[in-house]
């Protein structure tokens, strides 16, 4: 038997008073005893901008039931939230409706984000006012990550920007000398006995609702030449020593690549993280299903083409800086270590960088 679709509710602010049921002298609601207070509140189906919401009700004065009152807060803030306009009010109205019902609503819901919730029923007066019960519990959920339909939204922004490609032959990573040396304790991401770089947790970098943040582990590596020298970049912020190592080394006929991000960070550049596999790797079974995958020698970012001799050719985008994650050790004696010339750019450092909400190149609409 197939289960009936919830309602979907998109709601509407209202200005209430303090949630602990006081008549507000400002809003004209009072509290009254015979309508039923919600009770064993229940949360699912989450997305990352919606959710199902239902409870139980005892049968004395629910005819009188017009309107369901809604708290949400974020869980950092339970006395208010932070919304981003600041003239939009906490609590959230809606027509009462057959439970469960989806409430959605992008503007106050963002991806991966602990909300608490509670809720009363109410009665629309003739005067125009409402008649509310007292506030339910308090229910504490989490939003999810991005879906594959946002993530395919995102991809789309990204293609938009790209440009043209231009060739490279090496990935790089860039790193403080501590990092390279055998003898280096500090590195929990460095097997210094077995010469090897090993995957760490990805940061929180990047889109607030990338399935990949906080779960991923890979090593970081660029690949974006200078225009006027086709070479890697003289100047870094995430150290004075490079390892280079040969493009076809982690990426070739036998590794996938996924889109994973993009963002930027209050700047004009752009920034897009892809994820590069080998298959049936631990990190490739981590991508399928949850990453948009792309073609290997065909796609607007990364590519790696066969040539008429068998040999690989390799092509990035000119208009954004590509973050390519590789998601298996990688032995530093496949590549070499050396001292770069420029400076260490610590402002254009991604670690941890926050996403700017309001850039309308590389925001979709659902929360950020």
């Amino acid at each position: 038997m197939t289960e009936p679709r919830s309602p979907s509710v998109e709601l509407k602010s209202l200005q209430l008073g303090d949630r602990q049921g006081a008549e507000s002298a400002d809003s004209g609601i009072g509290d009254v005893d015979d309508l039923p207070v919600p009770q064993q509140i229940r949360i699912t189906n989450i997305t990352c901008d919606s959710f199902k919401i239902s409870w139980d009700m005892d049968s004395r004065g629910r005819e009188r039931i017009t309107h369901y009152f809604i708290d949400l807060n974020k869980k950092e803030n339970m006395s208010s939230n932070k919304f981003k306009h600041k003239d939009v009010p906490t609590k959230l109205v809606a027509k009462a409706v057959p439970l469960p019902m989806t409430v959605r609503g992008h503007w106050f819901l963002s991806p991966r984000t602990e909300y608490t919730v509670a809720v009363q029923t109410a009665t629309k007066q003739p005067d125009g006012e409402y008649a509310v019960s007292r506030w339910s519990e308090i229910i504490e959920f989490c939003t999810a990550d991005y879906s594959s339909i946002h993530l395919n939204q995102l991809l789309q922004k990204a293609e938009a920007i790209a440009g043209r490609m231009l060739p490279f032959t090496v990935f790089y990573r860039n790193q403080q000398r501590e990092y390279f040396q055998q003898d280096s304790p500090s590195y929990r991401s460095r097997d210094a006995q077995s010469c090897l770089m090993l995957p760490s947790v990805k940061d929180n970098s990047g889109s607030h609702g990338s399935p990949i943040s906080g779960k991923l582990e890979g090593i970081f590596f660029s690949c974006n030449t200078e225009f006027n020298t086709g070479k890697p970049p003289q100047d870094s912020p995430y150290g004075p020593y490079r390892f280079q190592i040969q493009a076809d080394v982690l990426f070739n006929k036998t590794t996938n690549i996924y889109f994973g991000d993009f963002y930027c960070m209050y700047t004009s550049y752009h920034y897009v993280i892809l994820v590069v596999a080998p298959d049936g790797s631990k990190g490739d079974a981590f991508c399928k299903g949850r990453l948009p995958a792309l073609d290997r020698s065909s796609n607007c970012f990364l590519t790696c083409t066969e040539k008429e001799d068998g040999s690989l050719s390799f092509h990035h985008a000119q208009d954004v800086i590509l973050e390519v994650i590789y998601t298996e050790p990688v032995d530093l004696r496949l590549g070499m270590v050396s001292q770069i010339s420029g400076h260490q750019l610590m402002s254009l450092s991604t670690a941890n960088a926050k996403k700017d909400p309001s850039c309308k190149i590389c925001n979709i609409s659902v929360g950020r």
